[in-house]
């Protein structure tokens, strides 16, 4: 050991600059998870924590799941990993043809990324790219929408409606303007399922053409429910009114599902349970259970077909990534999808729907309790906040609640839950009946 060498000790928590955390407070207080089983982790003293979000909203299947672990321990046996750069290697293409056929429509095509903001990049740049291949290369211009959450890379982040997201990084990407988000408190408050008030909201997509020029707009990104900014429900008929107007104008739409894909709202997709079929779909979470990193972005056959002209031995997309249908990955996302059918985890948010519905709204008469929005296996408990400490509120149950044996997610002074699909109602019992504990309890 030579007199430079750094020691790393199982105590020394400075080294690592958590990801969107408050640092100095967590490594006061540590929350150590160190196993995973089921419904459960484990904690470094040993006590189980049930997971109310599913990891990150990924750990769709739950967690350790015996088909995905062998599937991922075989596969290291087999082949670590293989350039995607003119090279492939079998379950890359496996693993895309059963992702095109569990998505409806025409979505045939699909490009492998690491995560969701990879996903949102990737689809991006097709969009921008196929209206020049179509030599319609005056379409520069993207639309998101306020509030939306479309990862933390430069082009997320820039279509992307999170203030806190966006402040502390100058300038974004040029050519960018937003929608309206969806959520109406007044007229919606308090929803069960989609709120019947607010298809109108689209058409504010209309406002936008007519301010920068439709034939300038490339495409539209929204989530079709969005998720980290504190579960916002679409309005009955906003989607099917978007895709109206994005068709009229021969903009492309792009539905994120990095949290609604694979069984969050009871199918397959959203694409399925609205039955509103976007251009491009960007994917992530869900795909390998959060085992390893994944995304994928489905095109149409029409976007796809565009790019496949010209000389056969050119580069028809100048993007991709070293991990691109890494083949562990692959592996960990066919056991995924396997787990998935076996079990009929894609409609078990219609079996308990229901079930789940009603124990988010049993929170309704606690006070401090300001609203509540469900869809699917989704639910928010949005809290008043305390003037002048923005979030605190919801902090403090978020760690009252790790206290209490249960992870729940919170965003500003808003609950989220999005359990692993395998939940069964004694789950929900316990979540719920603990978090009503928590609300009571905390200041």
């Amino acid at each position: 050991m030579t007199a430079t060498t750094k020691i790393s000790r199982p105590n020394d928590l400075s080294a690592f600059w958590m990801p969107f955390t408050a640092n100095r407070q967590f490594k006061q207080t540590p929350r150590m998870l160190v196993s995973a089983d089921g419904m459960y982790y484990k904690t470094d003293d040993n006590r189980d924590i049930l997971d109310g979000t599913a990891g990150l909203w990924c750990c769709n299947a739950g967690h350790k799941r015996p088909k995905i672990v062998e599937a991922v321990k075989a596969q290291m046996d087999e082949l670590d990993y293989a350039p995607a750069f003119q090279m492939g290697h079998p379950k890359a293409f496996e693993l895309a043809s059963r992702l095109a056929q569990l998505m409806p429509g025409d979505l045939n095509h699909v490009f492998y990324t690491n995560s969701g903001s990879e996903s949102v990049e990737t689809a991006l740049k097709i969009a921008l790219a196929y209206h020049r291949a179509r030599g319609d290369g005056q379409r520069t211009r993207l639309i998101g929408r306020e509030r939306g959450y479309h990862g933390v890379n430069f082009g997320g982040i820039s279509v992307g409606g999170i203030s806190g997201n966006r402040k502390t990084f100058g300038q974004m990407l040029g050519g960018v303007d937003h929608i309206r988000h969806t959520y109406l408190p007044e007229e919606n408050g308090v929803t069960r399922g989609m709120p019947e008030h607010g298809a109108f909201l689209a058409d504010d997509l209309e406002r936008i053409c007519a301010l920068h020029d439709p034939s300038t707009i490339a495409a539209v990104i929204v989530e079709p429910v969005a998720g980290s900014t504190g579960v916002l429900i679409p309005p009955k008929g906003y989607l099917e009114r978007l895709r109206e107007i994005c068709t009229k104008h021969g903009i492309l739409l792009i539905f994120d599902e990095v949290i609604t894909g694979f069984g969050r709202l009871g199918a397959p997709f959203a694409v399925d349970y609205f039955g509103v079929q976007p251009d491009l779909v960007t994917t992530a979470k869900g795909l390998t259970n959060g085992t390893i990193p994944m995304g994928a972005v489905f095109a149409t056959d029409a976007i796809h077909d565009t790019f496949m002209t010209g000389p056969e031995n050119m580069i028809e997309l100048f993007h991709g990534y070293t991990y691109s249908g890494n083949p562990v990955a692959c592996a960990a996302g066919l056991a995924t999808l396997e787990t998935y059918e076996e079990e009929g985890l894609y409609e078990k948010g219609k079996e308990l729907g229901q079930y789940w519905e009603d124990a988010v709204h049993s929170l309704i008469d606690l006070p401090r309790v300001k609203d509540i929005r469900n869809l699917g296996l989704i639910g928010a408990i949005e809290l008043e906040g305390i003037e002048g400490f923005p979030t605190k509120r919801a902090f403090s149950a978020f760690l009252k609640a790790f206290e209490k044996g249960i992870l729940i997610r919170t965003t500003g002074d808003i609950i989220a839950l999005s359990p692993p699909l395998i939940i069964e109602k004694s789950h929900i019992d316990q979540l719920f009946g603990t978090l009503r504990e928590v609300l009571k309890e905390i200041d």
